[in-house]
C-alpha cells in the first residue's frame, strides 16, 4: 500500500551521507534522484524511503508523531543498523530489544531530528 516516505532535511548531502551508510545494512540502494532536491532508497521489495529538502523552500522540520519503519531480515541486523545510525551521529530513542512478542526494534532520531525505528517482525 505504501509506495514511499519523504522525511525533510535542511542539509541534503549530510543527510544522504547518513542514510547511504545505513540503508545497505536492508539490501537497499538509490533508486532514485533529483540532484539537490532528493535522494530516495529502495530494496525492490515495495516502499521506499527518500530525504528532501521541503519544495516549498522552508526549513525542514520535525513532524510530531511521524515516524518511518524500516523493515530489516533479522534482530541481529535491527542490532547492526541502530548502533551504526548511533556511530553516525543518531541519537538513542529506544535500545533494540522486544516489544511485542512477534515485534523488535530499535529507536532513534536522524540528524534532523527525524524519528525512525529498524525492526524485525518473527
Amino acid at each position: 500500500m505504501l509506495g514511499y516516505l519523504m522525511i525533510g532535511t535542511n542539509d541534503l548531502d549530510k543527510a544522504v551521507a547518513f542514510y547511504e551508510q545505513l540503508v545497505p545494512l536492508v539490501g537497499a540502494k538509490q533508486a532514485a534522484t533529483d540532484p539537490g532536491r532528493f535522494v530516495m532508497w529502495g530494496n525492490g521489495n515495495g516502499a521506499m524511503l527518500a530525504v528532501t529538502k521541503p519544495h516549498d523552500g522552508s526549513p525542514a522540520t520535525v513532524g510530531n508523531g511521524v515516524m518511518p519503519a524500516i523493515a530489516a531480515p533479522s534482530r541481529e541486523v535491527v542490532d547492526q543498523f541502530h548502533a551504526k545510525a548511533l556511530e553516525l551521529g543518531a541519537t538513542n530513542e529506544g535500545d533494540p530489544g522486544p516489544r511485542t512478542d512477534n515485534f523488535y526494534g530499535g529507536y532513534f532520531r536522524d540528524l534532523d531530528g527525524n524519528k525512525l525505528v529498524v525492526f524485525h517482525l518473527g
